[in-house]
């Protein structure tokens, strides 16, 4: 890769990006005129050929300060993209671009406990169960004017895009989930499973410690780049890469909320009473109704259920796709042009 100065890099793309939306009004113009349906093509993806966002926006939005990196025509048609744990934003750093050269006005926040992203208050439980991220990027698309937006992620960010599709679905227009459906609950977390799968969570068991919560908070970095590595196995990523995601993770309120989202999950933490209604209704899986797309790289090591154990929560127009060639569980960032190619598909759905 050149050694590019970083700040001619942000320039150069900002330029590029602009002249890609400037060419795509005219064309999107043209297209209304005419009475057509315009239909976005997408060129070759490289991954890695980006490594950088522009500069990064903050806006207030419910209990959070959230920070996120914005690309593509204000007026285009919004796209969510929800990153993972142990994961960052740079996961759609090559998306991205794609999206907004598409048309599309492409969002990509940080989620509480990562990178910028602050809480308001010092006063504000550092909870991490299933709900409160959608109630966080709700939040968020009632801070940026955003009525109803395509959703997509992986990961944590797949669950929360999987949340908001089945509880706020007047706010989702379409869905892309890596994995599938990732909505569950308490009481289905208390179900042993068969040994190899239970060596899967061997994290989650780890952070049920005091051990395990002052060792991720001391060693996080370390304990990222190996979750990395066991959860795709075969995506030879560089130091570069990793460094740039694991910035992210130096948030202040990082390891509390990702010890509290696992000890949550084994019943072994509380939530807050005032999301206990939303969790009440997801412990009953309900159905999503959206049009969807899930993906499943053919190389993910980490714990994912079979695309036969979910097909029936999509009750919409649905296509589940394996995504070849050694592909592992941060599909947008091993495979942007699959990953892209599914939230344009979904849009035409």
């Amino acid at each position: 890769m050149l050694d590019i100065d970083p700040h001619r890099r942000r320039f150069l793309g900002a330029a590029a990006l602009a002249i890609a939306a400037a060419e795509l009004g005219r064309t999107r113009s043209a297209k209304a005129q005419s009475g057509g349906t315009y239909l976005a093509d997408l060129p070759a993806i490289k991954p890695g050929a980006h490594s950088s966002f522009g500069a990064l926006k903050q806006i207030d939005a419910g209990l959070l300060n959230v920070s996120y990196a914005e690309a593509g025509p204000a007026d285009g048609p919004p796209v969510l993209l929800l990153h993972g744990w142990p994961y960052d934003i740079h996961s759609y750093v090559d998306v991205a671009p794609a999206l907004a050269s598409a048309g599309y006005r492409v969002i990509v926040p940080y989620l509480r406990g990562y990178g910028p992203t602050r809480f308001l208050s010092d006063d504000t439980i550092r909870n991490g169960q299933q709900s409160v991220t959608a109630v966080d990027i709700v939040a968020l698309m009632e801070a940026l004017a955003i009525r109803k937006a395509i959703l997509a992620g992986y990961d944590w960010g797949a669950r929360t895009a999987c949340i908001i599709a089945a509880l706020w679905p007047e706010r989702c227009k379409a869905l892309v989930s890596v994995s599938g459906y990732l909505i569950g609950s308490q009481d289905a977390n208390k179900k042993p499973l068969p040994p190899k799968a239970e060596l899967q969570w061997w994290y989650q068991y780890y952070f049920a410690t005091e051990r395990g919560r002052a060792g991720y908070e001391q060693n996080r970095r370390d304990f990222a780049k190996l979750i990395w590595q066991l959860a795709s196995p075969r995506w030879r990523f560089d130091d570069a890469a990793f460094d740039r995601s694991a910035a992210a993770l130096d948030n202040p309120d990082h390891a509390a909320i990702v010890v509290h989202n696992y000890r949550w999950r084994l019943g072994m933490a509380e939530g807050e009473a005032k999301y206990d209604d939303l969790e009440r209704r997801l412990a009953e899986f309900p159905v999503i109704a959206v049009p969807s797309i899930t993906l499943e790289g053919d190389a993910n090591g980490a714990p994912h259920p079979d695309p036969s154990a979910y097909a029936k929560k999509f009750s919409g127009k649905y296509e589940n796709r394996i995504i070849p060639g050694g592909i592992g569980h941060n599909l947008p960032q091993e495979a942007p042009q699959a990953f892209a190619k599914a939230v344009i598909d979904v849009d035409g759905y």
